[in-house]
């Protein structure tokens, strides 16, 4: 229940520039945040759960054998909890066929004896034991380019990049933002007019690439090459390991594809142009676990409401990782703070007015295909493009597909929190240009001043679950969060992994998420809205 702004609200809001208005038009429930930061801080199952998912399952790419066992992990602890409707559900009846990795060796065995550090890319098979062949570097730009290497490649592994020089960082591994960066984040830049012709210019490139990767999956099959390499994009022996989307039944595998540490590649580069003809023997154990094309699931779970029930505020994150390391910082972390949000909400017996569902998406980090797909069913979508050209492309590259059609769970719906930038502390929370909602987000922030979280920003982030929700005209919001070594090792690398997690920022986080969704879940009225201008308008 709300209460009025006792004084120890008002000494928070004089502590923080900019919050006496906010608090005192948006109420705040101390006794529930109170209630909430000591189940956060005294009981916390973060580190214990993040353990489980992260060094019991592992890593846990979509559609994989881990991902499966991960999300009925999940289901069992959201039903110890005490949480109702607890249930997976099909976001993709034909996502693609499953795949597994195991394990990985390459070594250089002429001119010289070298171990050398690589990893998988995924979706690409195995070696089905050891196999060695001579390297040769061959650059493919275009659809041409392949014509011109036709039987030329038989027996060979193929370096595809050229080697890179080593650009030291003048930044630190790990950090938190300053006040200044803080203060910065706090302006909002101009946005820029859309250029349509360099829109229609990715669109021809991206269109352009994926023609080109389904030509080389079929011509290195075809011309009997071993293995293909290439270069990690970030240096000091971190292998930065994307690309490759789920493979449909119906397309070609191709080839073992490997992405190598930048040091050893470059060196491998540097004999092949020297004409060592130096030698590789590569022996990776992936497989696919199925022939036929699977369907993909994300994971529910709620906290049923009372006198508003049918209308739902969401919590989320994404359970699917890469499979190189972990996936405890991108998205592990994500999880077991909002399951944890869930958890400390049952156990202080919060009886919100409306639903809180906690969602946790597959298919994250191939396109949000989990959020995309569950908002397309129940809340909005665009009908969909007859343009087979149209058709192929991500959701959110498509246009000219008619007005957006509402479906009638889109008015009952409140809003959406998200969180999927690693073990960062939150520092406050992105606004996406929401401004009616920043005075509401002050408030809510206040009782959290003395932990770090003090800004709204209006400026908007993308790149994560929110954006699936804010693209239809909802309010999605993802926090701000510390940096920490996101960006400098962990981000879908090897070396994501419970070791560079956090777990009392984690314990932050589940605290400051659970009150958020709970005061949305007990305001009078829905979270404001912004303008929503149709894409088709």
């Amino acid at each position: 229940m709300f209460r009025r702004l006792r004084p120890a609200a008002l000494l928070l809001s004089a502590l923080l520039p900019g919050l006496v208005f906010a608090q005192a038009v948006e109420p705040v429930d101390l006794d529930a945040v109170a209630r909430i930061r000591h189940e956060a801080f005294h009981r916390s199952q973060v580190a214990a759960n993040l353990k489980e998912l992260t060094e019991t399952i592992g890593p846990r790419l979509t559609n994989s054998p881990a991902y499966v066992r991960s999300s009925a992990w999940a289901r069992d602890k959201l039903t110890r909890y005490g949480l109702s409707n607890v249930h997976d559900e099909v976001y993709d009846e034909a996502f693609g066929r499953g795949w597994e990795f195991r394990s990985s060796r390459v070594e250089l065995i002429a001119p010289r004896e070298l171990p050398i550090h690589a990893l998988p890319k995924a979706w690409t098979p195995g070696t089905d034991g050891p196999v060695e062949g001579e390297l040769v570097r061959v650059s493919f730009k275009t659809i041409e380019d392949i014509e011109a290497q036709r039987g030329k490649l038989a027996g060979k592994i193929v370096l595809l990049d050229e080697a890179r020089a080593r650009t030291p960082s003048d930044r630190p591994d790990f950090r938190r933002y300053t006040e200044e960066e803080l203060g910065e984040l706090q302006t909002f830049p101009t946005p820029q007019d859309a250029d349509p012709a360099a829109q229609e210019k990715r669109l021809d490139e991206y269109r352009k690439r994926q023609a080109l990767v389904r030509a080389l999956n079929t011509f290195f099959a075809e011309e009997g090459v071993l293995a293909v390499l290439s270069i990690s994009s970030w240096d000091n022996g971190v292998v930065r390991v994307m690309g490759g989307g789920g493979r449909k039944a119906d397309e070609p595998v191709g080839v073992p594809e490997l992405v190598l540490a930048s040091t050893h590649y470059n060196q491998l580069v540097r004999a092949v142009e020297r004409g060592q003809a130096p030698r590789l023997r590569v022996d990776v154990d992936a497989r696919f676990t199925s022939d036929a094309d699977l369907p993909a699931t994300n994971t529910f779970a709620e906290l049923r409401g009372s006198s508003k029930a049918n209308e739902t505020v969401i919590i989320g994150a994404h359970l699917d990782s890469w499979h190189t390391g972990t996936g405890a910082a991108d998205n592990g972390a994500g999880v077991v703070v909002m399951m944890e949000a869930m958890r400390i909400l049952k156990a202080i017996d919060a009886r919100p007015k409306r639903t809180i569902r906690i969602a946790l998406w597959g298919g994250e980090e191939q396109g949000l295909h989990g959020s995309s797909g569950y908002v397309a069913r129940h809340l909005a979508d665009w009908p969909a493009p007859t343009d087979p050209e149209q058709a192929a492309l991500p959701r959110a590259f498509q246009r000219g597909t008619g007005p957006l059609q509402r479906r009638a769970a889109y008015d009952r719906f409140s809003t959406y929190f998200n969180f999927d930038n690693g073990t960062g502390r939150i520092r406050g929370i992105y606004a996406q240009e929401n401004h009616a909602a920043v005075p509401v987000f002050r408030a809510w922030l206040a009782p959290f001043a003395d932990l770090g979280a003090t800004i709204v920003t209006t400026r908007n982030t993308g790149s994560t679950d929110h954006i699936a929700f804010d693209r239809v005209g909802l309010p999605g919001f993802q926090f701000v969060q510390d940096p920490a070594d996101y960006f400098t090792h962990v981000h879908h690398t090897h070396l994501d992994t419970f070791d560079h997690v956090v777990p009392d920022d984690l314990k932050q986080a589940a605290a400051i998420i659970a009150s958020f969704a709970y005061h949305a879940a007990m305001r009078d009225e829905r979270l404001p809205r912004k303008p929503f201008v149709d894409r088709d308008e």
